[in-house]
């Protein structure tokens, strides 16, 4: 039976009648080169293999039409992972697909059911409330809609995103992608003039994402909370078949398979984490509905990359205990590992073995952090002392609160000019920085000096989405600007690179960006 809210499908078409079919049905194709460019003329086909898992993981419902949607973002990079042809941004049949106003050939739309725990407390059924996936194609890419619309799951919600956080997820995206960290893609975002009510009147948006799944944590404690047994192992199988094979031929935990799954999505959240808290990424809303079976970032809401290093920052204005602090997001991601580890405890059948299947993180994440802070001083080697010198960096940092980016680029500069006035500048307390600087000297002269600069500018990118920056191109395109959309987008894809004409965009904040709110809404 459907809950309230639900949308009936019988008898109505999935396809308007009104809007025109896809020329040929080739507007997209799957078959590319390394390149990215497509090698031939194939139509999409969709595979849709969770939709075959049965009406108890999801319900099938189309979109909602987006009234007048206009084109806002496009990631041609994205487009290329599912083989859309160079013009597909010139597509109205396209901006049609992707705002919900028709369906393209074979798609098969579903909202998923999930639970979670939501801030540490235990929330039930939750789901797809306003996302609905339209499938999965031959390339194994999931493609879904953001936005569309109320779902049997929407909880008494309107199921639209608003212009604004679809822009911010939308940009986020692909700067993580960027960056090099997991991470959910974003195709496009589409845009309308239909009014949307959160704190105040915005306007509605779709954001288009892609993965290879957007499975969740909190399928799998759905099932378990329900004691549906015969689903969880279902759900289980059906993700070690697709995405960790491997799992199958342990011979670790006695050739427990679903152990094994645990413990490699342990190791794959340990170096998410490590990355995120490296690049200074704040999720702001942790919950295990939120954390991908993957280990792909996953649900940009309340985000926030670090401006000043402040290891107490709450990015997210709702988080009113802390929560999700930046320096609490490796513990929050055990927590909600160790709650995968509840679900799954049916199939494991013995909670020793989940327990040691789970402690794979805490090692893993040590590893992988050390990795990463080793990298971002340009240290090659391991020498004695070296673990000592990346926690006092850290110190330092916290102690003026020194701007995260800023301070890495720079010091990135500085191990191949040596020139430490800008390094220094970014201190008040300059005999602090120079100390610091002698020491650093000393272990960096046991280095090739220009291959760790080198390597460096690999790592501690020049440029990061902001939130002032998001700020400002949201501002505009409620003016229907989108050109700053498209300059983030450009800066965002490499953000390694100078882009001698984009200084601004790489500089510190202005003062009225530590007035910018974002909450769960956002």
């Amino acid at each position: 039976m459907e809950q309230a809210g639900a949308r009936r499908t019988e008898g109505k078409p999935l396809i308007a009648t009104r809007l025109r079919p896809l020329r040929d049905n080739r507007a997209m194709s799957l078959a590319i080169d390394a390149d990215g460019t497509r090698t031939d003329d194939r139509p999409l086909n969709w595979i849709n293999r969770y939709a075959a898992l049965g009406p108890a993981f999801r319900t099938a419902l189309p979109p909602e039409p987006l009234p007048a949607p206009y084109w806002v973002g496009q990631s041609c990079r994205t487009g290329a992972l599912l083989g859309l042809a160079q013009d597909w941004g010139d597509s109205d049949e396209l901006l049609q697909a992707f705002s919900g106003n028709r369906l393209l050939p074979g798609s098969a739309p579903i909202a998923t059911v999930y639970s979670g725990h939501q801030f540490g407390v235990w929330a039930g059924q939750l789901g797809d409330g306003r996302a609905l996936l339209l499938g999965e194609t031959e390339s194994g890419l999931e493609v879904q809609l953001k936005g569309a619309g109320r779902t049997p799951y929407s909880r008494m919600g309107d199921g639209r995103a608003v212009l604004r956080s679809s822009i911010r997820e939308f940009l986020c995206s692909e700067a993580m992608h960027g960056l090099g960290i997991p991470t959910t893609r974003a195709l496009c975002v589409t845009g309308s003039d239909a009014p949307v009510r959160r704190e105040e009147i915005e306007t509605a948006a779709v954001v288009t994402r892609v993965a290879p799944s957007f499975i969740r944590f909190g399928h799998f404690e759905h099932f378990a909370a329900n004691n549906q047994t015969e689903e969880l192992k279902q759900l289980a199988d059906f993700v070690i078949d697709r995405y960790y094979p491997t799992c199958r031929g342990t011979e670790k935990f006695g050739g427990n398979a679903h152990a094994a799954l645990l413990e490699a999505v342990s190791e794959r959240t340990a170096a998410l984490l490590a990355q995120w808290q490296a690049v200074g990424f704040c999720h702001g809303v942790m919950n295990t509905d939120n954390m991908s079976i993957l280990g792909l970032t996953l649900d940009y809401g309340p985000f926030q990359f670090l401006d000043g290093y402040d290891p107490g920052h709450i990015c997210n204005h709702s988080d009113t205990q802390g929560r999700y602090a930046y320096a609490r997001q490796p513990n929050v991601a055990y927590w909600n590992l160790f709650c995968l580890g509840q679900a799954l405890l049916p199939l494991i059948g013995d909670q020793d073995v989940a327990l040691e299947a789970l402690e794979s993180y805490r090692t893993s994440y040590t590893t992988e952090l050390e990795a990463c802070l080793r990298a971002k001083l340009g240290l090659q080697g391991q020498l004695a002392g070296d673990r000592e010198l990346v926690q006092d960096t850290l110190r330092l940092l916290a102690t003026e609160k020194t701007d995260h980016t800023i301070f890495w680029r720079r010091l990135s500069h500085y191990a191949a000019d040596a020139q430490a006035a800008p390094l220094r500048d970014l201190f008040i307390d300059r005999a602090a920085c120079d100390t610091w600087l002698r020491r650093y000297d000393a272990r960096l002269a046991q280095e090739n000096a220009g291959v760790a600069a080198a390597a460096m500018l690999r790592v501690n990118p020049k440029f990061v989405l902001r939130n002032h920056l998001g700020e400002l191109a949201i501002r505009r395109a409620r003016e229907k600007d989108f050109s700053g959309v498209s300059v983030l987008l450009k800066l965002l894809e490499t953000p390694y690179d100078e882009h001698p004409d984009h200084e601004a965009e790489a500089g510190l904040p202005p003062d009225w960006a530590s007035s910018i709110e974002i909450s769960c809404s956002s």
